[in-house]
């Protein structure tokens, strides 16, 4: 029997402000509410026993703590849950184990604590560099509080690092869009997240629209960023992500080859393959509050995935990535053989979106452009 790959994401639902841009499960944090945050820490803990049953005897490959951002926990919370994960679990002897931050939310002292408790990778959330505009969009954080958290990571020894970056943003030009990733590429980061603002629905930036870089414009800013990130040799894996080689976000990968995950906390999602080859999805209660409450019953809902969807599933993920796609691993993962999507194969080949080898689909350079055209034929 092929094992599949398994991840732990553990959600945190909590900033110091909701981005106006952000449409992710997370609330504003309340620092007088002590009890709430211990609470939710417990109920994560009960809810981590329960996901070891829905995978018993199996390897984590990956643990991601995400947000919201989870670098308000102290680390003595995040070691916590990495020790109940680790005798909950056997771990990959190279886990990857990674916690987002936030500039202002880290310093130096945090950096060593969460190292020390067992995280490997950091990953902070700085967007620009740009005073102006930060801003823009709303991030609570100035320019020199980014660059003082990117040198704590690195002054704490993590040799793995990202940094999240957006092009696209209000009144952002060429100029101005490769300066501020100039500037973020001289830290020398091991991976770099790049991607367009958008205007997600029922968001403040949906509603009261900011005026944006014109298409033409975006694809300017596009084409010349992904020249600079590959002249520092960053190279480019995946719709928005570049790394340096062997460096790319292990967790995530496994998210987009349709690997299994367990998910817990607040509105946390999971994937789970049974040992009869059923695929299930589910997904936590979305309300902090709502979800500590409800110890005896952390799950929201769960669905069965039909062959058909698992098909739409990984092509809509494994087309994000910018290497072949094995005919052995579409397979694996949805557990039909290459043959039940064939007539969109063809299609999408004779638009020249993808060409066929003997063992693998391989995304064109006019498919990368035009993905969601690509995405839309396996609907």
């Amino acid at each position: 029997m092929v094992i599949t790959p398994l991840s732990l994401y553990v959600h945190f639902p909590w900033c110091l402000r909701k981005c106006p841009y952000c449409d992710f499960n997370s609330y504003t944090f309340v620092k007088s509410e002590k009890e709430l945050l211990a609470n939710y820490i417990d109920a994560l803990l009960i809810d981590l026993e329960d996901e070891a049953e829905r995978a018993p005897g199996c390897k984590l490959n990956s643990i991601y703590f995400g947000g919201g951002t989870p670098s308000l926990l102290p680390p003595s919370a995040i070691k916590e849950i990495i020790d109940r994960t680790r005798n909950l679990f056997s771990f990959a002897s190279d886990i990857e184990i990674t916690l987002e931050a936030n500039p202002g939310t880290i310093n130096l002292e945090l950096c060593q604590g969460f190292k020390d408790a067992g995280v490997n990778r950091i990953s902070i959330g700085v967007q620009s560099l740009s005073d102006e505009k930060l801003k823009s969009i709303g991030r609570i954080h100035n320019a020199r509080q980014a660059e003082e958290a990117i040198e704590a990571i690195k002054q704490a020894g993590f040799c793995n690092f990202n940094l999240d970056m957006m092009f696209g943003l209000p009144g952002q030009s060429v100029d101005d869009a490769m300066n501020d990733l100039q500037l973020a590429l001289s830290f020398a980061p091991p991976h770099f997240s790049w991607y367009q603002l958008t205007l997600e629905p029922k968001t403040l930036f949906a509603a009261q629209p900011p005026i944006l870089p014109h298409n033409e414009e975006l694809w300017n800013i596009q084409q010349a960023g992904q020249d600079l990130l590959a002249q520092f040799g960053l190279l480019q894996y995946e719709v928005s992500a570049y790394s340096q080689s062997a460096l790319e976000c292990r967790h995530n990968v496994n998210y987009w080859q349709y690997g299994d995950y367990l998910g817990i906390g607040a509105g946390a999602h999971g994937k789970i393959t049974l040992a009869n080859g059923l695929v299930k999805r589910y997904w936590k209660v979305a309300k902090p509050k709502e979800y500590i409450r409800g110890r005896d019953m952390f799950t929201a809902g769960e669905e069965d995935i039909t062959f058909k969807k698992r098909s739409f599933e990984f092509m809509l993920n494994a087309l994000r990535l910018y290497r072949p796609i094995s005919y052995a691993l579409f397979q694996a993962r949805t557990g039909v053989t290459i043959e039940t999507i064939a007539k969109e194969l063809c299609l999408a080949k004779s638009l020249g979106l993808i060409e066929l080898q003997s063992d693998a689909i391989v995304t064109t350079a006019h498919g990368r452009n035009f993905l969601n055209d690509l995405l839309e034929i396996f609907l």
